[in-house]
Formats: structure tokens, C-alpha cells, sequence
């Protein structure tokens, strides 16, 4: 029987996640502007950084515990998250259309990492070298799309663009930037501490494995910064940074969250990842991308069919323990 104070913990964790996500990226944006930094690399670097980090914290605090399953499954159930409950919610708010030249780099780059990601797993552990191949390959696809989009004007740079203006609201004053920037970053810490000491607890209370419980409620409770940032962006009829930071967000889980955790501490594969996690995963992006990519006007109907599809796979997550 789990005690009440469990599930309180888990609920704090949440709020705690997503209100120190919330506060970490508007600190983090404001002072990127206030510095005069271009919206291209805020758009491009600081909001991704910044919406993806529950999803870091959470990752190593669960491998250096020893928890991989929370750790493997947060990362893929992000992704899997992204790429169908948050895309499916925002098509739902507003059919997409992104351009084709938009699209192809960064979702070629996540079909790569995925492809990459599905390749390490199969070696059985992550190690340091992985981690720090992933990383340096973020750092080299970031910079050349810096420097391509700031001499030619791509769509991709126009998106990144908006990504930083979707930011409202923002505190003016250096030092109150600075400040809900910490408290963001101390909320998220805090939060993250909270949700895996929970989650652990309520697996084995279940009698269901850290990967699951890792895979559908930290992965969901890790996302809801995107959540929201998608969200309002597909209210405001804002397609592209909807889509964009679907994407944007799938590839920083994969390269930097895997990337920083792998080269802190080795990390062992889960039997659940390795024989249908990762392939499902794999299955969805090359749809998403292929479906996008083919100029398909993604419409209400596709979002349903998404939604629809992340219900089952998270209820197939439960019923095959």
C-alpha cells in the first residue's frame, strides 16, 4: 500500500518542474537579451537548453542512483511524448504546415540521432565516449546552424527567431532575470529530487518496473515545459514554433540529456528499452518527419490518430508487466 505523503511528493515534483522550468527559461531568455544576444541563438540554444532542463536533472539524478530504467525511460518517453501526445495536442489547436526546407535539416538530424541512439542501445550499456560523441555532434549541428542561418536568412532561422519572441512577459531588470533564472534552476533540482525518489517508490509499490514508471509519468511530468511552450504557440496560430520546438526538444533529449548523463556515469540498457521502447521510438520520428516532409498538411484528424496512438502505448506499457 503506498503512503498518501508518496503521491504528494510526486504531485510537488510536477509542480515544482514545470514552475522551475517556466521561471529557468524566461531568467534565461532575459538575460540573453538583456546581453544582446541575437533571437537566432536564443531561439536556437537557450530556450532548448533551457525546456529541456527537467528532463537533464531528472535523467542524472536517476542514473547516479542507480535508477536507468527512470533514466532510459524518461528520455524515450519524452520523445515519444513530443513526437505524439504534445505534437497531437498542438495539430488538435491548429493543423501545421510546416515549410519543406524547414523541416529537413532538423528532422534529419533527429532521424540521425535516433538512428544513432538505437545503435548504442543495442551495445547492451552507454559509456563515456558515446556520451561524448552525442555531445560533440550537438555542438557541431548548433554551430553550423548558427552560421548557415545568420548569413543565409534560412526558414530554419526565421523559426528560431520566433521560438525567442514567443516569450512574454519577460523581467526587464538584469538581476531579477538572474534571479528567476537561479530560483528556476533550484525549482527543477528540487522537483526532479522529489519525482524520482516517487517514482521509485511507487514502482516497486506496484509491483511494475522503474522503466515503466519511467517511461509514461517522469516522462510526462519532464515534458511539461514543452507542453506549455507548444501549446501556447499552437493557440496563437504560431505553427512553426509548435513544430519546432517538437523537434528541437526530441534532439537535445537524445544528444545532450544521454550525452552529459553517459559521460557522468555508464548507463545500462533495460530489457523494456532495447527489445520495443527504442524501435517504437524510431517507428514514430520516421513517420512524423516522412509525413511532414511529403508536404501533408497536418490536420485535426493526424493529432487525433497521434493521441490516440500514445494512449495505447501507454497502456500497453502497463499491461505487458
Amino acid at each position: 500500500m503506498l503512503e498518501p505523503l508518496t503521491h504528494i511528493q510526486l504531485i510537488g515534483g510536477f509542480i515544482l518542474l514545470f514552475a522551475g522550468g517556466e521561471a529557468l527559461v524566461r531568467g534565461a531568455v532575459s538575460l540573453a537579451q538583456r546581453l544582446n544576444v541575437s533571437p537566432l541563438l536564443i531561439g536556437a540554444t537557450v530556450v532548448a537548453f533551457g525546456t529541456s532542463m527537467p528532463e537533464l536533472v531528472v535523467t542524472l539524478q536517476a542514473a547516479l542512483r542507480g535508477s536507468s530504467g527512470i533514466a532510459f525511460g524518461n528520455v524515450i518517453g519524452s520523445n515519444v511524448a513530443n513526437l505524439m501526445l504534445i505534437l497531437g495536442l498542438a495539430i488538435v489547436i491548429t493543423p501545421v504546415l510546416v515549410s519543406r526546407r524547414a523541416v529537413l535539416r532538423d528532422g534529419g538530424a533527429l532521424i540521425g540521432a535516433t538512428a544513432l541512439l538505437a545503435a548504442f542501445i543495442s551495445m547492451g550499456t552507454l559509456v563515456a565516449w558515446q556520451g561524448a560523441l552525442m555531445l560533440v555532434l550537438l555542438g557541431l549541428f548548433t554551430c553550423t546552424c548558427y552560421w548557415h542561418e545568420r548569413r543565409l536568412g534560412t526558414d530554419g532561422g526565421i523559426r528560431h527567431r520566433h521560438e525567442a519572441e514567443e516569450r512574454q512577459h519577460l523581467p526587464r531588470p538584469i538581476w531579477l532575470a538572474g534571479l528567476l533564472a537561479v530560483l528556476g534552476l533550484a525549482g527543477v533540482s528540487v522537483g526532479a529530487h522529489l519525482m524520482v525518489g516517487a517514482a521509485t517508490i511507487i514502482a516497486r509499490g506496484l509491483g511494475i518496473t522503474e522503466t515503466v514508471i519511467g517511461i509514461t509519468v517522469v516522462a510526462v511530468g519532464t515534458s511539461l515545459p514543452e507542453l506549455a511552450t507548444t501549446l501556447v504557440a499552437a493557440y496563437r496560430k504560431h505553427a512553426d514554433v509548435a513544430f519546432g520546438n517538437v523537434l528541437g526538444s526530441s534532439l537535445f533529449n537524445i544528444l545532450a540529456i544521454l550525452g552529459v548523463v553517459t559521460v557522468v556515469t555508464p548507463l545500462p540498457v533495460p530489457e523494456e528499452i532495447l527489445n520495443f521502447d527504442i524501435w517504437m521510438l524510431a517507428g514514430i520520428t520516421g513517420l512524423v518527419i516522412a509525413v511532414t516532409l511529403a508536404g501533408v498538411r497536418l490536420g485535426r484528424p493526424f493529432g487525433v490518430l497521434l493521441l490516440l496512438g500514445y494512449a495505447a502505448f501507454a497502456a500497453l506499457q502497463y499491461l505487458s508487466v
